[in-house]
């Protein structure tokens, strides 16, 4: 069975062709020019998947050495994200559909994340924990099975990804702000300054990143009314990680002990942060468990992670029952149990 997945929930357009699970190709075409408005635009966003959705798809089946006549069936992205770019990759998806008679399986984006760790490690064992941080999202995941899992915690503000993508606003740095953070922090001292751990040691798995924000602020503030000097962003860079990277920590290990699991699963775009990969892997190995993050290619959105649920789906309910195009988009679809 070959799977082609389309992905679009934001400013990533991906197209990947998977074979039983197997990842043939997974091209992904990222919008870099959105880092001169400081922030992803929705409309900009929707425009230029629709410019170039067809060229990546075409691509990743070249790059798969299969051609459209071979594929089995089509996997869509279909919430959450933004609505605007979630409709170019399902209306694609659909007259792909139409065209050559194919099932379709509609993907929630999160799920995706939730299982990329599979793709990475096949030896992952049910019932296992998964952390999804990225710009939009900081859920702790409790999963038994691939159509099976509950939220431990959430976030309560901002997502450890929008609070790396502030705080570099703040130093002057450009956006996306998280990964320049990362680099600052490889050269920095991560106990130069004490920012605050917000609800780390909370009875629940819930997180909180909009208090670390504001602290960072009014020091910045208060420290440096005449700009920051160079030699201290990455002292300061460094610091911010560690209180985030202590909280994500924190709370991932506890659930791993509370639930008894032998793997933790990073996911999402923050997992491939280096302080927290090294910090949730010396912390695993500790209590004897396992750290599974993606490969980088599987950590930013895209289509593999998409295919791979959908042949998870597939092979529970069969093609016939995705026939459906009636399916719809959702920006805000985030389940609190499947």
């Amino acid at each position: 069975m070959k799977i082609l997945a389309i992905e679009s929930s934001c400013d990533e357009t991906s197209a990947s062709v998977l074979d039983n699970t197997q990842v043939l190709s997974n091209v992904i075409s990222s919008q870099i020019f959105h880092g001169k408005y400081g922030g992803v635009v929705p409309e900009l966003a929707s425009r230029a998947h629709n410019q170039i959705i067809s060229q990546v798809t075409l691509e990743s089946l070249e790059k798969a050495n299969t051609t459209i006549d071979e594929i089995t069936a089509i996997a869509v992205t279909t919430e959450p994200g933004l609505i605007g770019s979630l409709i170019v990759g399902s209306n694609f998806a659909k007259g792909l559909a139409i065209k050559y008679n194919l099932p379709i399986v509609p993907i929630n984006h999160i799920e995706g994340h939730l299982f990329s760790g599979c793709i990475e490690d096949p030896e992952i064992e049910f019932p296992f924990i998964t952390l999804v941080v990225s710009g939009g999202h900081t859920v702790l995941f409790y999963v038994e099975s691939y159509n099976k899992y509950s939220i431990l915690g959430l976030t309560k503000d901002d997502a450890a990804g929008e609070a790396f993508d502030k705080t570099a606003k703040l130093l002057g740095l450009t956006y996306p702000g998280g990964p320049l953070i990362d680099k600052f922090a490889k050269l920095g001292n991560p106990a130069k300054y004490d920012f605050p751990r917000y609800m780390m040691h909370s009875p629940d798995y819930n997180f909180s990143f909009s208090g670390l924000k504001t602290s960072v602020r009014y020091y910045v503030q208060k420290t440096y009314p005449n700009g920051i000097p160079e030699e201290d962003i990455p002292d300061i860079c460094a610091s911010v990680q560690a209180a985030i990277v202590d909280v994500l920590v924190f709370k991932a290990i506890k659930a791993a002990k509370e639930y008894k699991v032998k793997h933790i699963v990073i996911a999402g775009g923050v997992s491939a942060n280096s302080g927290l990969r090294i910090k949730l892997a010396d912390a695993a190995e500790k209590i004897g468990k396992k750290m599974v993050a993606p490969n980088m290619s599987l950590c930013m959105d895209n289509a593999a992670m998409i295919g791979f649920l959908a042949q998870k789906r597939i092979e529970e309910k069969g093609l016939d029952s995705f026939k459906n195009l009636n399916f719809t988009v959702n920006s805000t679809a985030l389940r609190a149990k499947r």
